[in-house]
């Protein structure tokens, strides 16, 4: 099993982005809350998304 990197998940925005421009007349509802997350992701330092939290 291979590990998820920053970049596949910027490449997968990118499609993401890419089809939803290519067919702005779908319903892109499940596409959306999917970017949503990658982003967050993707804005999340290394090795913090998976720190227990101290408190």
């Amino acid at each position: 099993m291979q590990a998820v990197t920053e970049g596949d998940r910027r490449k997968e925005v990118r499609v993401l982005l890419e089809q939803i421009q290519a067919h702005p007349e779908r319903d892109w509802t499940e596409a959306r809350r999917r970017l949503a997350t990658l982003n967050k992701l993707i804005a999340v330092p290394p090795g913090k998304a998976s720190s227990p939290n101290p408190h």
